[in-house]
């Protein structure tokens, strides 16, 4: 069994909490958790909630040849489970140390105390005698397993009926439940286990510790105590040095709580043996009638749902007509994104420009005035006007344009200028060759 271990901090929490007599529930130091009692449609089955602690008592019963030593006593078994189901920690199919422990102290509690007649289980001496098993299983842990456990264990054993059976010579006769009542066991006393959890060496004590309280608990003291106040057994564990004063204040403590569990036992017995009696519905699906989830009932609706059609015209009559929709594109500005026809494509009529600027002989001047308004328009400046006189230098390490009517020049690369003027250069000379050819 490998538990996660809890952080310093939750650990100190919970001694701090007892120190101070205060729980994580609510409880107080010698109060014991809510415990429930159900019982299956079968004889012998129940289930027992202390807490959350969960434990499902199923009690069977069968014909077997008796011990060598004991030829008139039945056989009685317990056998207790831990499954995954109810904490992770657990690991299947192996026989943990708490799960021995366990088992032996079950054992102790019911078998040895005699709380049951085992020579009432004898059909034939020497030949055939009952053997009653006990299987136990624990659905949800959250601490004291035993307490839960050994209530179980005696509610289902007090709930049990067995076979009635008849012998004739060497013949035994089993009956079944329709031709002849079935028996109950013989129980002389009912033996409840009540635990005690020692904290910081013994100087704090709490009764029914939880699983969390457990995991920080210095020692645990279990009484096993019928009503008549007789201790059946008892059993401490964790090392601790206990006190005669401690003992005997635990068992007085024990005495109490076995009277009032026994008490409640009893009424639960009870309440089941008149419903079977009177015929009503019983099992574990009707013990917990008042908690199962059910359909509510369909109310009718707040809003009428009548004439819906034509409050909806009249509420569209009343509404305001919707904006008118723009049917032309809109034109946004320069270097921003658009959706729709947008404006006209220029790019066809490239090449019908370049001939007009060759024509009229600005076509050099054109293409500087369009670099220097691009730049003007990426600087954040106002673009450079057609009126505006620019003075090219004919210099090829000239770096710089200047704009007369403008007091800040901008810069432009020397490489760009000096391959702009190479092409208007060569433009020229293109122009007066022709020209010269053309003359007679």
């Amino acid at each position: 069994m490998k538990e996660t271990p809890l952080s310093n901090c939750e650990r100190r929490f919970l001694l701090r909490a007892i120190e101070e007599k205060k729980r994580l529930d609510g409880r107080q130091t010698y109060d014991y958790r809510s415990l429930k009692i159900s019982f299956g449609t079968d004889y012998g089955c129940c289930m027992v909630e202390l807490g959350k602690t969960r434990v499902l008592g199923q009690v069977s019963c069968e014909l077997v040849s008796p011990k060598l030593n004991r030829a008139t006593e039945g056989i009685l078994f317990f056998n207790l489970e831990l499954s995954q189901m109810a904490a992770p920690a657990f690991e299947p199919g192996r026989q943990s140390d708490l799960l021995v422990k366990l088992n032996r102290l079950l054992e102790r509690c019911l078998r040895n105390s005699k709380c049951i007649d085992t020579e009432s289980l004898c059909v034939v001496a020497g030949e055939k005698v009952w053997q009653i098993r006990v299987d136990l299983h624990l659905l949800n842990h959250d601490g004291n397993i035993i307490d839960a456990a050994s209530i179980a264990a005696i509610v289902a054993l007090c709930h049990f009926r067995r076979p009635d059976v008849s012998v004739q010579g060497n013949e035994v006769t089993l009956y079944t439940p329709e031709e002849r009542e079935p028996v109950p066991l013989s129980i002389h006393h009912m033996p409840v286990c009540v635990s005690f959890g020692f904290f910081q060496q013994g100087t704090y004590l709490l009764v029914d510790p939880n699983e969390r309280e457990e995991r920080v608990m210095d020692g645990l003291l279990v009484i096993a105590m019928n009503k008549h106040r007789e201790i059946c057994t008892i059993q401490s564990s964790g090392g601790i040095m206990l006190l005669k004063d401690q003992v005997l204040r635990c068992s007085k403590i024990a005495g109490v709580k076995v009277a009032e569990i026994t008490e409640l036992i009893q009424k639960a017995l009870e309440n089941d043996r008149k419903v079977r009696k009177e015929g009503g519905k019983f099992g574990f699906a009707e013990s917990i009638a008042n908690q199962r989830i059910t359909a509510y009932k369909m109310e009718k609706a707040p809003v009428d749902t009548a004439h819906v059609e034509e409050k909806a015209e009249e509420i569209l009559a009343e509404a305001e007509p919707p904006s008118e929709v723009v049917s032309s594109p809109v034109l946004w500005t320069p270097g921003t994104a658009q959706i729709g026809e947008g404006a006209e494509n220029t790019w066809g009529d490239l090449e019908d420009s370049e001939k007009d600027e060759d024509e009229d002989g600005s076509g050099e001047e054109a293409a500087v005035l369009g670099i220097m308004k691009m730049d003007a328009e990426v600087d954040g400046a106002d673009p450079v006007s057609q009126d505006a006189p620019i003075v090219l230098s004919d210099s090829e390490e000239e770096e710089m344009i200047i704009l007369e009517p403008n007091k800040n020049p901008k810069k432009i690369r020397a490489q760009d200028i000096s391959a702009r003027q190479e092409e208007a250069a060569s433009k020229k000379a293109a122009k007066r060759r022709k020209k010269k050819r053309a003359a007679p």
